[in-house]
């Protein structure tokens, strides 16, 4: 998913939590799956950023002065100015655009 393109706020949020458990009929349910959405995101967030980061990476072991990349510097600021994965997570299960499917 290009989380890079969300609609999620940049921001906390005050929230109407009846708009929670619409879904599930439970708001403690469903926010155990937005965290797991949030935890999925978070995850592929990092490796996307890791193996950007991992072109810039240098491999020696010498003590001498680690040079500084504009670029490197650039794609970290760029996702540190991205949604949080949570925020990312509640406005995907506001939306209904998560898909959960209950063990019972």
């Amino acid at each position: 998913m290009d989380y890079k393109k969300t609609n999620a706020a940049g921001t906390t949020v005050t929230r109407d939590l009846t708009d929670f458990d619409k879904e599930t009929g439970n708001i403690y349910e469903s926010l155990v799956i937005a965290s797991k959405r949030a935890n999925q995101i978070s995850l592929e967030l990092k490796e996307e950023l890791k193996q950007k980061l991992e072109e810039f990476a240098s491999y020696s072991d010498n003590l001498e002065e680690i040079f500084e990349n504009r670029e490197q510097i650039e794609i970290s600021k760029f996702y540190e100015k991205l949604p949080k994965p949570t925020l990312i997570a509640l406005q995907e299960f506001i939306e209904n655009r998560i898909k959960f499917r209950n063990a019972e």
